[in-house]
């Protein structure tokens, strides 16, 4: 092997090796275990929450695959409707070219060529990561199986009553021009105002200037805009100020229309005037106020958000079923914002305007455009999603479904019982096109392609269709994706081989996006041989978001977003500042990007490997967390590779051209220092698989990195050595016996190890196996270790533990003394049980070489010991004697330094007891633990003060 490990020189070679023998293919004939990959949109490259979960994912689809499981992992993309179509819009604006100069068809050549462009990269990204993805299997939300499926899905669930088009209020991205879901909607916290008005009623005078309550009515409002599009004033049915006037009217200002005032429980009679202006086509609230009450929907605004010269007025379910009203010129082609100005100052010019009052406001915000989302009235596509919910909802109640950690099923709970109709029409170019067409009559027609429709509907050949020139949501596509991926809607051999998936691995912020609705979906059309709904997968296992060093959330604004290719294979800090700044419209962020950046990653950031990367990732998943993540941790774990490494070149070291126990035939004396590993090994392998199961991955981690460093490297390794050294007296059987504990111990680190580190531990495992007596091309198609707990040897893990005591008390007495860890020391051993001795005579020879000791001698008690540093091993004292050891001022003032701190420590806690308001206010378990507390200190005073005195005799 190599004197030093670098990543670099193994990960790609790996990476095509398996992939160009067929490894991620579906294998092995035990029960089938399947997931699904999360598709990343096409919309440029993977970023630090793709690189965890990838990690994840790959986990639990290496550990399944090296047990024997039928397994397949899913790999795609997602076409990512408004998102994709954004980057390329941006990408054409650079070049002066608008889409809408483009053309549809060319429009969507670009994206296509983006698409290609983006998943090429993503894929790379994803091979990096070493993700075991079957690529023989890659699918995109619209390559063409998909499309057929989206189609499919349409068409049935339209047969089936379950989507209808309709106008209604959708939150409307005036940016975009399109609608978008309550869910890619940000609520922002913001000062604002509230506008007092005066309503005249109806009959009175001309002017507002009476009394309230006889002659106007004040309505409070933060949006004196949509004013013009009121039906009504509402009041609180309780409200003995106003009972008297509900059935009257006002007068609506600026266009002096009447609108009624209605009561309705809605209204807080206790906030503002009591009074609240109703406008049912703009605001989500009033439109439900306007069904209770038969209201008009009144809209004023143009797709732009700008004020209508005609306003559309809807009642009875329809257009024109009232007369049009028209806007006020002065109003007419005004951006909201513009208009609201307008009002107020109208309002304030003609005497109808009162009290204007600061509000702290939340105010709705399209998460990609960042621009004031309008709640708005348009005709599109709805799910009547309260139908699939219900056994959706049952699925996770009755088990069949299971959340990790289990409190995330609460939230799926809280949105799944009070679902609201699904809007599934998007008005973009990019995505599946609504599969409807319209005749030139307005008639709406559902079928798979244009000739179905006509065959189905008997229209004539010649007679004009229109396809709708909506596109759908893009996660309608996506959540059909567990079963669409496997060839539905044809009944193939994968669909029944690999579905239901096992486990599904996402992030909490696309439980409603994504999850709720595979699930929705996946149950009303995939069904079991009874005919009872399939689930789309049974363990939702659900992670935190990837935050920064600092707790931060990452994003592109901040400047701390992580590639984590970057991290792999290392980047110079040029080029990272390059990377974070490119594509920023304003240069001022640019600017303070790359301060941030030259302040965290001063020298850039090196390469640390896709193993070390992995391994932090796991080590990070504590469950129900959000992930912070720190370079220190993966430049800990990129040691560990190395710790993995140096132990390896050793074992080979003292096994190639050995007798490694290769031959069973002949026979062993394991040492106690082999049967102790042997026994740590199978409790270790069955703690990992117990994680495993749990899906905690960082106790996985942990068992690893402690059994490893910790256990095999720094103590076994050390153990071996009196065993296999030159000038050994070991007998031909014990020297066999190690070697053989040295190679299979290690190879079965190796096999424990790879789904979390699965380059290191295969470039290993091809240099170990022969010397292990395994067979087999690669390790990531090994068994995976099984413990075997007849193996462990309860009295060899005692007696290890006891030889580790001990040589942690020398080490101890030598870190406090300063001696090096080579010089040979004599030591004593007093108040020894007749065990201690017994082990003492055993393990003679090994603790002299581990301890560095010349010398072990008993004696009855510590009196009978010369001054000496003291070490505590269950009840016997060790002693290493000091003459000739020691400065012996430098010592006691060392010990004085200690006497005066246990003085104080036992000072503090005598106060606090003697305070009478801590004693009545504490528990009786904290009261005991301070008590406790001067006990241990005044004991190690006393053992302190003791070592002092024989130290001075020193002098």
């Amino acid at each position: 092997m190599e004197p030093t490990f670098n990543p670099a020189d193994i990960e790609a070679t790996w990476s095509d090796r398996w992939e160009a023998a067929g490894c991620y293919k579906p294998s092995g004939t035990g029960t089938p275990y399947s997931i699904m990959i999360p598709p990343p949109n096409v919309t440029g490259s993977l970023h630090m929450g793709h690189g965890f979960n990838n990690a994840i994912m790959d986990a639990l689809v290496r550990f399944h695959r090296m047990r024997g499981h039928n397994t397949l992992w899913q790999p795609g993309t997602d076409h990512a409707g408004i998102a994709t179509q954004m980057v390329v819009e941006r990408q054409l604006a650079a070049q002066g070219i608008n889409r809408h100069e483009l053309g549809r068809e060319k429009f969507l050549e670009k994206v296509w060529q983006w698409k290609e462009q983006s998943g090429g990269t993503i894929t790379r990204q994803i091979r990096r990561l070493g993700s075991s993805v079957d690529w023989s299997r890659e699918r995109f939300t619209m390559d063409a199986g998909l499309s057929k499926a989206v189609q499919e899905a349409f068409v049935r669930l339209h047969e089936d009553g379950l989507i209808y088009r309709g106008k209604r209020l959708v939150n409307w991205d005036p940016k975009l021009h399109t609608a978008i879901s309550d869910l890619e909607v940000l609520s922002e916290e913001k000062k604002g105002s509230m506008w007092h008005f005066r309503y005249p009623l109806a009959g009175s005078a001309t002017g507002v200037h009476g009394v309230e309550g006889s002659d106007f009515l004040v309505v409070a409002t933060t949006r004196p805009e949509t004013m013009l599009g009121d039906s009504a004033v509402a009041v609180h049915p309780d409200d003995a100020r106003y009972t008297h006037l509900v059935g009257a009217q006002v007068r609506l200002p600026i266009t002096g229309r009447l609108i009624p005032i209605v009561a309705d429980t809605y209204v807080d009679k206790d906030f503002g005037t009591g009074c609240v202006k109703i406008t049912p086509a703009h605001d989500f609230n009033d439109y439900e106020v306007g069904k209770r009450h038969d209201l008009p929907l009144i809209n004023v605004l143009n797709r732009d958000a700008a004020i209508l010269a005609n306003f559309e007025i809807m009642a009875n379910g329809t257009f024109a079923a009232l007369e049009p009203e028209i806007c006020p010129a002065a109003y007419a082609g005004l951006d909201r914002f513009a208009a609201r100005k307008a009002v107020v100052a109208q309002a304030e010019a003609e005497g109808w305007l009162g009290e204007i009052k600061p509000h702290d406001l939340k105010v709705p915000t399209g998460d990609r455009s960042n621009v004031v989302v309008e709640p708005w009235l348009t005709d599109q596509w709805y799910v009547k999603a309260a139908v699939l919910a219900k056994p959706a909802l049952q699925a996770v109640e009755d088990g069949r479904i299971k959340f990790v950690p289990e409190q995330y099923q609460n939230m799926y709970y809280a949105w799944m019982r009070d679902i609201q109709d699904w809007c599934i029409s998007r008005q973009l170019w990019w995505g599946h096109r609504i599969p409807a067409w319209y005749d030139a009559n307005g008639r709406v027609y559902v079928g798979r392609d244009e000739a179905e429709v006509r065959a189905k509907h008997s229209l004539a050949a010649d007679m004009s269709l229109r396809q709708d020139d909506d596109v759908l949501d893009t996660w309608f596509s996506s959540a059909l994706w567990t079963f669409s991926t496997l060839g539905w809607p044809d009944k193939t051999p994968d669909l029944s081989t690999f579905h239901p998936t096992n486990t599904l691995v996402t992030g909490f912020d696309i439980i409603f996006f994504w999850v709720a609705r595979m699930i929705m979906m996946t149950m009303h059309f995939m069904k079991n041989d009874d005919g009872t709904p399939q689930v789309p997968f049974k363990t939702v296992y659900v992670h935190g978001l990837v935050r920064d060093g600092d707790g931060q959330k990452m994003s592109k604004s901040k400047g701390n977003v992580l590639d984590p290719l970057d991290i792999i294979d290392g980047i110079t800090l040029d080029e990272l500042v390059e990377k974070r700044t490119t594509g920023l419209m304003q240069p001022k962020m640019a600017e303070k990007i790359e301060k941030a950046t030259r302040k965290e990653f001063p020298e850039g950031i090196r390469a640390f490997g896709t193993d070390a990367l992995r391994f932090t990732n796991c080590a990070l998943a504590s469950t129900g967390r959000d992930i912070k993540f720190d370079m220190n941790r993966v430049e800990g774990y990129r040691n560990f590779c190395n710790k993995l490494w140096n132990a390896s070149r050793y074992v080979l070291s003292h096994t190639e051209g050995q007798d490694a126990g290769q031959d069973e035939s002949l026979p062993l004396s394991y040492s106690l220092a082999d049967r102790w590993i042997i026994s740590r090994l199978q409790e270790t392998e069955a703690a990992v698989i117990a994680s495993m199961a749990d899906y905690r991955f960082d106790h996985v981690a942990q068992t690893i990195y402690d059994f490893v460093w910790n256990e095999y490297c720094d103590w076994y390794l050390e153990l071996t050595k009196p065993v296999l050294m030159a000038d050994t007296t070991s007998s031909p059987e014990a020297q066999r016996a190690t070697r053989r504990t040295l190679v299979r111990v290690l190879e079965a680190i190796l096999r424990i190890t790879h789904p979390l580190m699965p380059f290191i531990t295969e470039e290993i495992w091809q240099r170990v196996k022969p010397l292990a007596n395994v067979e087999g091309e690669f390790l990531m198609l090994a068994r995976y270790p099984e413990p075997d707990l007849l193996r462990i040897d309860a009295e060899a893990v005692a007696e290890i533990a006891w030889v580790q005591q001990l040589v942690a008390g020398l080490r101890n007495i030598r870190g406090e003394l300063g001696i090096s860890p080579g010089k040979p020391l004599p030591l004593l051993v007093a108040n020894a049980s007749a065990s201690d001795l017994a082990r003492l005579q055993r393990q003679e020879a090994l603790l002299r070489f581990i301890g560095r000791l010349e010398s072990i001698t008993p004696v009855a008690a510590e009196a009978d010991m010369p001054p000496v540093s003291t070490a505590l091993v269950g009840a016997m004292t060790l002693g290493v004697p000091l003459a000739g050891l020691i400065d012996v001022g430098a010592e006691l003032a060392r010990l004085d330094k200690e006497i005066a701190r246990l003085s104080q420590e036992v000072a503090r806690v005598e106060g606090k007891l003697s305070n009478e308001s801590f004693i009545a206010r504490a528990p009786a378990d904290v009261v005991a633990k301070e008590r406790e507390k001067i006990a241990d200190s005044l004991r190690a005073q006393a053992a302190v003060k003791g070592q002092r005195e024989r130290i001075a005799s020193l002098a």
